[in-house]
Order: C-alpha cells, then structure tokens, then sequence
C-alpha cells in the first residue's frame, strides 16, 4: 500500500533535523503573515514586508515538498 504525502511529513518532522527546521520556518511566516493581515492599514513597507514573507514561506513549502517527494520511495521500499 502507498504511504501517503501526510505520513511522509509525519515520518520527516519525528525524524529530520533539516524538516523540522523548514516546518518551524514555514510557522514563523504564516505566524508572521496573519499578523501583518490584522493590522488596517497597511503602509507600502508592510506590502512589500508582506510579500516578502509569502515569497519566502513559499521557498520553505516547496523545500519541504522536495523532501517529500524524494523521501516517499525511500519508505515505500521493502
């Protein structure tokens, strides 16, 4: 049976140091990002802070995502 993206990412945050990291990036940024969202105004500094993060957790997601991708073969195997 095909393990599923999930269980990778569960797989990944109890045992990569390199993922966890990425998870608590990616964390930081959304935190970060729902902050900046309740404040109403936003000035064009905050904007361009905003894209900016979105821009990086991203960067974080797709890092994460390759992992997954290229750790679900490795788990699947006998």
């Amino acid at each position: 049976m095909p393990i599923s993206p999930r269980e990778i990412r569960e797989y990944l945050m109890a045992s990569s140091p390199e993922f966890q990291k990425l998870a608590q990036e990616h964390s930081r940024y959304e935190a970060e990002l729902e902050t900046l969202s309740k404040s109403s105004y936003l000035s064009s500094e905050v904007l361009i802070q905003e894209a900016t993060l979105k821009k990086l957790k991203l960067r974080v997601k797709d890092e994460m995502e390759r992992l997954i991708a290229r750790n679900g073969p490795v788990l699947e195997s006998p």
